[in-house]
């Protein structure tokens, strides 16, 4: 199998895992091939409560995940680069921290050298004000660390996995087996709707059906999906034709636009196509080649971390050191939390006193509740 057919299988794997979340496994695995990784994962990360959650890996000992978000979260070097990250944008160690950094810290000694780990490329899928949700792909030390074929395969599949997962989690199938597939698209916040090749509507949930009817958005002419505005109408056209050709149509980018409202709101769209894989079930059901999610875009506050990180250029190791002096006090006891030498967090201390243009400690935890206070908003 070339890699334009793997990639076109794997597309379809993760676009069938947002109806049965039980074949997310295996589009790890195929994530995990593709992209030349030792181990893959789907989790989140807290920066406020140093915490997460897995929701689906594989490669991982079970122990070293348990220890991972007990313990080695509050350690990881890479968390604070992670959320800071932009979506679908591949990130490594080198984007986030110094070899020789991480080498020396106790996240690398005590829990990924031990497995043979040297480096993590993740992306972002999603955000919120103070948590993010990642796709993750280890290397280990036979295949080394990311280099530039692993991102360009990773910029492939991201928008996919990203997609998939909001579907996914919008629909959430699996939280009641006895609900039938109408009754869960009916009880869904975003509007759902099922389109066949000619643009005809064939399902409406609820919220779709209230959209519609309110014209503010989404028109049914003569039962044809169409937009108000016209340049989106170009674009959801564009994205349905792409979509009732299957998954080998969408590869490249996958299949998301934004949508404007009369009234100037935006939204977004996300096309699934019915036509391929395991969801073909549903597109004989409903006489349907696409199903379109609309929603609202989250809307991310802007955190005082986030705030602080672009006011003065701090790095992600710089605003680390930053952070941990807030919280715990001292140079050794911010160490000591971040598992890095008391040199290094020094050396890290200077460059923030300079970009700062503060001269303490005690000034840096002045600075950063002015930037906490809602009146600096």
């Amino acid at each position: 199998m070339d890699k334009s057919e793997e990639l076109t299988k794997l597309v379809g794997v993760i676009y069938d895992a947002a109806l049965d979340p039980s074949l997310w496994t295996a589009a790890l695995e195929g994530c995990r091939q593709f992209v030349d990784g030792w181990g893959a994962a789907l989790f989140s990360k807290n920066v406020g409560t140093r915490s997460g959650d897995v929701f689906y890996q594989v490669g991982t000992e079970p122990q070293y995940v348990t220890s991972y978000f007990e313990k080695y979260i509050r350690l990881d070097p890479f968390t604070m680069g992670q959320y800071f990250s932009d979506i679908d944008v591949p990130v490594s160690r080198v984007d986030l921290i110094s070899r020789d950094e991480f080498l020396e810290s106790r996240f690398y000694q005590e829990w990924a050298k031990p497995q043979g780990l040297v480096d993590c490329l993740s992306t972002a899928l999603d955000k919120s004000d103070s948590s993010v949700a990642l796709l993750g792909i280890f290397r280990d030390e036979r295949r080394g660390e990311a280099d530039d074929e692993m991102r360009r395969r990773m910029r492939l599949i991201a928008p996919h996995i990203r997609r998939s997962v909001i579907i996914g989690r919008a629909i959430d199938i699996s939280r009641s087996e006895t609900e039938t597939f109408v009754s869960v698209l009916d009880g869904l916040a975003a509007a759902v709707i099922f389109v066949d090749p000619n643009f005809c509507i064939t399902h409406a949930n609820k919220s779709a059906r209230l959209m519609l009817a309110s014209g503010s958005l989404l028109l049914a002419s003569r039962d044809r999906l169409a937009s108000v505005d016209l340049d989106s109408n170009r674009a959801l056209i564009d994205a349905i034709a792409t979509a009732s050709n299957g998954d080998a149509a969408i590869e490249a980018s996958g299949i998301s636009m934004p949508l404007k409202a009369r009234d100037g709101e935006d939204y977004v769209a996300h096309v699934l196509p019915l036509t391929s894989g395991n969801r073909r079930e549903t597109s004989v059901s409903y006489s349907a080649s696409a199903a379109i999610f609309v929603h609202k875009p989250n809307r991310k506050t802007v955190t005082a971390p986030e705030a602080i990180t672009k006011a003065y250029g701090l790095t992600p190791s710089e605003l680390r050191v930053f952070l941990a002096i807030v919280e715990v006090g001292g140079a050794p006891e911010a160490a000591d939390a971040l598992g890095i030498s008391v040199n290094t967090v020094k050396s890290h201390l200077q460059r923030i006193f300079s970009k700062t243009g503060v001269a303490r400690q005690a000034d840096l935890a002045r600075l950063f509740n002015g930037f906490s206070s809602p009146l600096s908003q």
